[in-house]
């Protein structure tokens, strides 16, 4: 495993919700980084944000590490979910906020 991937996965192991982002939560440097924001706001649970855009390595590297080609990736309790688009269907249809309650990560009621 590359120093990079391994970077990688202690931050997707020792968080219960990562979102690589381009940017950060209070100013996201892209509409879809932007976008899933909102949705994780919404869903209410905490987070950990990483901004790829500070560190070219995370930036290429999650790529690689999830087989995914965009930013921003989420991934919740170590399992990759996808991107802002999947984050979007899971959440208009109760799929993400299932999956955080059923993770026992604390949502808004």
């Amino acid at each position: 495993m590359s120093d990079t991937n391994a970077r990688i996965a202690e931050i997707v192991n020792s968080n219960d919700i990562v979102l690589f982002m381009k940017g950060t939560p209070l100013f996201p440097q892209c509409g879809f980084s932007s976008r899933a924001v909102a949705i994780l706001d919404h869903v209410g649970a905490p987070y950990h944000s990483v901004d790829v855009l500070q560190d070219p390595e995370i930036r290429s590297g999650i790529k690689d590490f999830s087989q995914w080609p965009t930013i921003p990736q989420l991934y919740v309790k170590g399992e990759f979910l996808g991107g802002s688009d999947i984050m979007m269907e899971m959440y208009e249809a109760g799929e993400l906020q299932t999956l955080v309650a059923e993770k026992g990560l604390v949502a808004k009621a």
